[in-house]
């Protein structure tokens, strides 16, 4: 999921559960305009950074422990990624995302769509 500065939904994708979520990120910040691209330490790598690089934008991303070349890290600037959790948090206020009562993924994107929708009317 991308979110803005203020903690709105702008892109998700729906993955299956044992897919890893960073081999999406591509997808959810290209054509995003940013300053920092905010992740956490499963998003830490090479392809990634050179990415949110060329987008001009800092990569704001915790070193994996297993990483040689380690990065540096603004630590200030990554306290904010909170916004990012409290964004999942008032997605999963709506019962319909939180129990993932849909039996389709179709369906169920659907509804991830339509609480998006609400939480940026709000």
């Amino acid at each position: 999921m991308a979110v803005r500065g203020l903690g709105c939904p702008v892109r998700f994708a729906l993955t299956a559960g044992q897919k890893g979520d960073a081999p999406q990120a591509d997808t959810l910040i290209a054509g995003q305009p940013a300053d920092f691209v905010m992740a956490d330490t499963a998003y830490d790598s090479d392809r990634l950074r050179n990415a949110i690089a060329d987008k001009g934008a800092v990569a704001v991303i915790p070193n994996n422990p297993s990483r040689a070349k380690k990065h540096p890290l603004d630590k200030h600037l990554y306290a904010q990624r909170h916004l990012i959790e409290c964004c999942f948090s008032k997605l999963k206020q709506f019962r319909r995302v939180a129990t993932r009562f849909e039996k389709t993924a179709r369906n169920y994107l659907a509804v991830v769509t339509i609480a998006a929708t609400i939480l940026w009317i709000r």
